[in-house]
């Protein structure tokens, strides 16, 4: 056999058992799954800043779901959270349940105060890891999850947002069944 022969042999090997194993990777690699509109939310932990105790979205089944991930140091973040306090004093009571899920580094104490400062009354979680960042697939903060009750992401939106806007709203009472009669008798 001619050494360039040989050479081209060697190459069309390599190149075979790179392919093997790059199929046989995929193959073996956990699913990779896109979170997104139609897609199931994925589940999260993360500490309740108040209380200490460890939540899941399961701690919200049956709810919908306005999932936030933020950080203190985030401006866009603390634009929109007098708005997602508007909304959770409007339809909190109806079956909305808003939880912000910080991702700064360290302890949740420094949360926890800049919460308090702000009078904010809806779910704040803490995760430290950034977990929720890596689950959810966030590219930016703020980024926010709209989640019907059934656990289905129905809206994802990256940066802030007037969340009691009337688009807004409308989209939550429509999620949360209310009536338009009904709705008229609660913002009275």
């Amino acid at each position: 056999m001619s050494r360039g022969r040989g050479q081209w042999v060697a190459v069309s090997a390599i190149v075979t058992a790179l392919a093997i194993a790059l199929i046989a990777g995929l193959a073996l690699a956990p699913e990779v799954r896109s979170v997104g509109v139609g897609t199931e939310a994925p589940d999260f932990r993360a500490v309740d800043v108040q209380s200490n105790d460890t939540l899941t979205l399961a701690n919200f089944a049956g709810r919908v779901v306005l999932l936030n991930v933020w950080a203190t140091w985030c401006g866009p973040c603390e634009a929109e959270m007098p708005s997602m306090q508007r909304l959770h004093d409007a339809l909190g009571d109806e079956g909305l349940a808003i939880v912000a899920v910080s991702v700064d580094v360290g302890r949740p104490t420094p949360v926890r105060r800049w919460v308090e400062d702000r009078n904010l009354t809806f779910m704040v979680l803490h995760d430290p890891q950034g977990t929720i960042e890596r689950t959810y697939q966030t590219i930016a903060v703020p980024e926010s999850f709209v989640i019907d009750r059934d656990g289905m992401i129905v809206k994802k939106h990256i940066g802030a947002l007037e969340w009691d806007a009337p688009a807004q709203q409308r989209l939550f009472r429509q999620l949360l069944g209310i009536d338009d009669a009904r709705l008229q008798d609660v913002t009275r």
